[in-house]
């Protein structure tokens, strides 16, 4: 793994926006415009390094499989702050159909700095994002730059086969909507849900459009309904489940929900027992079930215990972009949050020309897909971060 700098290329902003990615900039607090897409550097990879990386990917995705059914098993669901009996029990009845419930990606982020064993920092298999870029521009940017050569990067095409594979599990004769909040005013929900429209129907599919906020409900019928008074049969929702089950909506979704085996009326993807999964306290069960495993950090919920010798970082159980997220020096006094967080070893970042990194290693089913790479100023990646393409040679 190497970093390397390189002239952009010419009017490269208006190229990324015709390839899908309408944000290529960030606003700063102090007003600036600073690129998002940053290719005046790339990062290399020799193959056998990325086929070691793709097997760690597939085996922590095994292990969080393995988690989450310890998790319904064992009925820890107060571990991961679901206290309402309710969702307890239609994610575990999710988990126990999953095999009837479609369910598409998933992204770790990983510690690496091309020496040491990868280090889980996280996994998002809800609502992931960054995915346009790491499936479309960086892809293109390649074959410009560096024809001939080769990228961790099938996402498009597993997207697409996941769809066409997965289509008899959705209802039939009824449109797949895709769904975002309006709330979003980056524009990375949007087009984000674009882009896995856009798969859906290379794979065949009957889809249509509408926002979290269009969604209606139908008092006569029970159901959730369009703009146009359809049935809303199945819908794909960038719209994580913990607001789902807590919004003002909540008990129509609950009392609605299509679960497997056709029992309700409507069937949302990402399905439920991807709660499960993203969740940081899914971080301290892994660790309990796989002490000292090479691809993971320490973790643990009740407090940093032995990691203030090494110092550590309280993650919040449902946190997003490096929101709430503090990180505690060694030797510093045990601190106890008053919401509920995962205490994980600290690990920082690795540090390529003054720039952390981040590795964003996407699922695609149960199978490895993708990479794609953000840098930041400090040891946390948040809103500010930048993505950086790479190459394989």
């Amino acid at each position: 793994m190497e970093r390397r700098t390189i002239a952009p290329r010419p009017d490269w902003q208006r190229t990324v926006e015709d390839q899908g990615l309408i944000y290529p900039l960030t606003r700063y607090p102090d007003g600036s415009l600073r690129p998002y897409w940053d290719e005046s550097a790339y990062y290399v990879f020799g193959l056998p390094e990325v086929e070691a990386l793709e097997e760690v990917v597939e085996e922590l995705h095994r292990m969080c499989l393995a988690a989450a059914g310890h998790i319904v098993a064992e009925n820890r669901f107060a571990d991961l702050g679901i206290t309402d009996p309710r969702v307890a029990r239609l994610v575990a009845e999710a988990w126990h159909r999953r095999a009837e419930l479609p369910s598409l990606y998933g992204r770790f982020d990983l510690r690496y700095d091309g020496t040491g064993p990868a280090k889980l920092l996280e996994y998002n298999a809800d609502t992931p994002t960054s995915l346009v870029e790491a499936a479309s521009p960086q892809w293109f940017w390649m074959e410009e730059r560096f024809p001939g050569a080769d990228q961790w990067n099938s996402l498009h095409e597993r997207l697409v086969d996941a769809w066409r594979k997965q289509a008899a599990l959705l209802p039939p004769g009824s449109p797949l909507y895709f769904a975002h909040s309006s709330a979003d005013e980056l524009g990375e929900d949007l087009m984000t849900v674009a882009y896995l429209k856009e798969t859906a129907e290379q794979a065949g599919l009957e889809t249509d459009w509408i926002s979290m906020e269009e969604i209606g409900w139908d008092r006569l019928s029970r159901r959730f309904v369009d703009l146009r008074l359809r049935f809303i049969r199945s819908v794909f929702k960038l719209y994580p489940w913990e607001w789902l089950t807590t919004d003002r909506f909540a008990d129509h979704v609950l009392d609605t929900l299509d679960n497997g085996g056709g029992t309700g009326t409507t069937l949302w993807i990402e399905p439920a027992w991807k709660m499960l999964l993203s969740n940081k306290a899914l971080l301290a069960i892994l660790w309990e079930l796989y002490p000292d495993h090479p691809n993971l950090l320490p973790a643990h919920l009740d407090g940093p215990r032995e990691l203030t010798a090494t110092g550590w970082v309280a993650k919040p159980l449902l946190g997003r972009e490096g929101a709430g997220v503090t990180v505690h020096e060694p030797g510093t006094e045990p601190v106890l949050r008053d919401d509920p967080c995962c205490y994980q070893q600290l690990a920082p970042l690795p540090d390529f020309d003054g720039n952390r990194v981040v590795l964003g290693a996407w699922v695609v089913e149960d199978e490895s897909a993708g990479l794609g790479i953000r840098e930041s100023s400090g040891l946390v990646t948040d809103e500010y971060a930048r993505f950086l393409p790479h190459v394989i040679l």
